[in-house]
């Protein structure tokens, strides 16, 4: 340094050791700085009302979603009441005795009724060539055509005369191209056109899909529809394993005229896989049930119960809000709010989200989520188990959201309700509110913001001089020194500095001739590449290597040979028998990796590239095993050897940076630690790839298989 500068630094010393013995004590600038206190008080008072304003704003948001979904599963339970109590009323009705009396007599009437061969060949032909394609183009699936042909005559009769000339699967029901009458002048057609106009008004008037009358036997006698299930037996026909034969054959076994039998959504073949519920009532009255009465719910009856009409945002469920069902098999059974927006946009998050694309692309081709979209979250799982509540987090399509749920207390359904909105629109008043007192507090601040920067700058100078000195110390500069002309516990310190910094001078001589050392022990424990990035404190320490051999050798019977010796004695032995191992890879050219107590890790061309490094690893192992005859000719034991050895991509590095654990890891690790032990029996064991590189040199059986990567792996012995 200049003679001026150090003229200069001296009389900036000078000044401020002058400004320091006339300014304020420590405790005087302290006193000071209490004042400040006074705004902490208002930060406090904020942050308190803060919290309980944006607390109750978060209450309020969960509590309005809770109230939604208590609504809509009050509004669904009615509903599903109501089709219940329909149904009942409606089976009892006088009508509907006497329709189930007039077509019990005219079904036994056409037992009789002979179906040709032409007519037979009819009615193949209608599902070859008109049902079944149309059942395969909308279900995604294929059928065969003989199983939904009745096995009765009059079933299959009815079919001939109803169900093939109704070919239009998506004409309303007043426009089916046959009606109750087919004309044919049988006792069926004259009971139809008479009494069948009840079933008319059911269909036309409360919205069912289709309404079924049966006979105690499972004949399916009568259908508004005329579809394909007409003419069909629950009990022995193509249907018979459906949730709908099981739930009328369990409603029919109570043989009274009061039972209901509800079924669960399930894909409705005749009318074409689309998902159907079922309400079974018994026909009859008190006295005696003469069949029963099936009406089909349709989808879309649920979905405007649990859609609100569609009226989502007028109903507090915002632009994103939605309330939806869940069965136990964790699928929807109702439509998705998002779908029903935008369909193609629901496809894309579905698939983004993990779905599989073809359901997800049925989901968009049938704009319908019933049966098909899966649920697989936290709040549904906790519904299941019967439990209600509210969580925050992930939903079915992956965004998050506010998510309430509960069981759905109806008799015959085990199903949930939840209800969800988007958190970012959930939460929007709290945000707001959020912005509205950070922006006051900001104001409030910034007044102490100034406070504290002029008392900063009167009460951190000191500081600045040994924050500086200290600096020059991280440089290495520890000659430095700083004044101590401040008169308060400034001074003090910058005394106790100085003398931190002489006794810094004396350690640094000891850490360096320290660092030496370690560096030499670093580099027995590791290869130097591996040392340096340890060294530069990197967390997580590894490389890649192609081309590399591994050895995995495990001792057997040592256990065995060490029984009944000491610690110290069995300690001896081992390292005897390592010593050993270690001489045997130096001079294969082979590189430890680890040692275990019964075992020993190393690899070839790990740290040193090697051409022939499989050769070097295979000629490693055989040597083991003189190592190990020796060593038990010397010691009188018996110990045994099972090797693997494979090759490929491995990846080296540091396990845990507390204990120095170098390890080695990676497929070709893995495979020589499975091939080793394929028959359980000592030897040395190579992968097809090794025994394939090295085959002209060493002599090989085939010893068995391991499974690795979804494939079989041949697994051989040397010989």
């Amino acid at each position: 340094m200049s003679d001026s500068g150090t003229d200069s630094a001296t009389a900036v010393t000078a000044r401020r050791s002058w400004r320091g013995r006339a300014g304020l004590s420590i405790q005087s600038k302290l006193l000071i700085m209490l004042l400040a206190v006074s705004l902490i008080s208002s930060v406090v008072v904020g942050a308190i009302g803060f919290i309980n304003g944006r607390d109750s704003l978060h209450d309020a948001a969960v509590d309005q979603l809770i109230t939604i979904r208590s609504l809509r599963a009050a509004e669904i339970t009615e509903a599903i009441e109501d089709v219940k109590r329909d149904a009942s009323l409606q089976s009892r009705n006088l009508s509907a005795q006497t329709l189930s009396n007039t077509m019990n007599a005219a079904w036994d009437d056409l037992q009789g009724q002979e179906v040709t061969d032409e007519q037979f060949a009819q009615l193949e032909g209608y599902y070859a060539d008109t049902f079944i394609p149309e059942l395969e183009a909308r279900a995604g699936e294929e059928y065969g055509s003989e199983a939904f042909i009745p096995e009765s005559d009059a079933g299959r009769y009815l079919q001939l005369q109803y169900t093939t000339k109704n070919q239009d699967f998506d004409t309303d029901y007043d426009k089916l191209l046959v009606g109750n009458d087919s004309g044919d002048g049988t006792s069926y057609s004259a009971g139809a056109e008479r009494y069948g106009d009840y079933f008319t008004r059911l269909i036309q008037q409360a919205g069912y899909e289709d309404a079924l009358l049966l006979n105690l036997d499972g004949d399916v006698v009568f259908s508004a529809y005329k579809g394909v299930e007409l003419g069909t037996n629950l009990n022995t026909g193509p249907y018979r394993d459906t949730v709908f034969a099981q739930t009328y054959r369990d409603t029919i076994a109570t043989n009274s005229v009061d039972a209901i039998g509800l079924t669960d959504f399930e894909r409705w073949i005749p009318s074409l896989n689309v998902p159907t519920m079922w309400i079974i009532s018994p026909v009859g009255n008190d006295s005696r049930i003469t069949g029963a009465m099936a009406l089909q719910v349709p989808v879309d009856q649920i979905n405007d119960v649990m859609t609100g009409g569609k009226q989502w945002k007028e109903q507090g469920l915002g632009d994103t809000g939605e309330v939806y069902l869940v069965g136990r098999d964790d699928l929807m059974r109702s439509t998705s709010r998002r779908l029903e927006e935008n369909p193609e946009e629901y496809v894309k998050r579905l698939i983004s989200g993990g779905i599989a694309p073809t359901i997800a692309n049925r989901i968009g081709e049938v704009k319908g989520t019933v049966l098909l979209q899966p649920v697989n979250t936290f709040a549904v799982a906790e519904a299941q188990a019967g439990r209600s509540g509210t969580v925050v987090g992930r939903d079915y399509i992956g965004g998050d959201s506010v998510t309430t749920y509960a069981p759905l207390e109806i008799e015959g359904l085990d199903w949930v309700i939840v209800a969800r909105i988007d958190t970012a629109e959930a939460f929007e008043p709290v945000n707001v509110f959020t912005r509205n007192v950070l922006l006051s507090l900001l104001g409030i601040l910034l007044g102490v913001s100034l406070l504290s920067l002029l008392l900063a700058q009167v009460f951190t100078r000191p500081i600045h001089r040994l924050v500086g000195a200290v600096h020059r110390v991280a440089e290495g500069d520890l000659d430095v020194q700083v004044p101590q002309g401040s008169r308060d516990e400034f001074g003090d310190l910058g005394s106790a500095f100085n003398d931190m910094a002489s006794s810094l001078r004396i350690k640094q001589d000891l850490i360096e001739e320290q660092q030496k050392e370690n560096e030499k022990l670093l580099h027995t424990l590791m290869p130097e590449s591996v040392a340096a990035k340890y060294k530069q404190g990197d967390e997580a320490i590894s490389e890649a290597h192609e081309n590399v051999s591994v050895v995995f050798a495990e001792l057997v019977g040592f256990d065995d040979a060490v029984r009944g010796q000491s610690a110290e004695e069995e300690i001896a032995l081992l390292n005897t028998l390592m010593r050993g191992f270690d001489e045997a890879a130096e001079k294969a050219g082979v590189e430890k990796v680890r040692t275990l107590r019964g075992g020993y890790l190393a690899s070839s061309g790990l740290i040193v590239p090697r051409v022939d490094n499989i050769r070097r690893s295979v000629e490693f192992a055989r040597n083991l095993l003189g190592v190990l005859e020796r060593f038990n000719a010397q010691n009188g034991t018996q110990i045994a050897l099972r090797a693997g050895v494979d090759t490929g991509t491995v990846t080296s590095g540091l396990v845990a940076r507390t204990t120095l654990a170098y390890d080695l890891w990676g497929d070709a690790v893995n495979l020589a630690y499975r091939v080793r032990s394929v028959t359980g029996e000592p030897g040395i064991y190579v992968s097809q790839t090794v025994r394939d590189r090295t085959q002209e040199l060493v002599n090989y059986v085939e010893a068995g298989t391991v499974e690795t990567q979804g494939r079989t792996e041949t697994v051989w012995k040397v010989v």
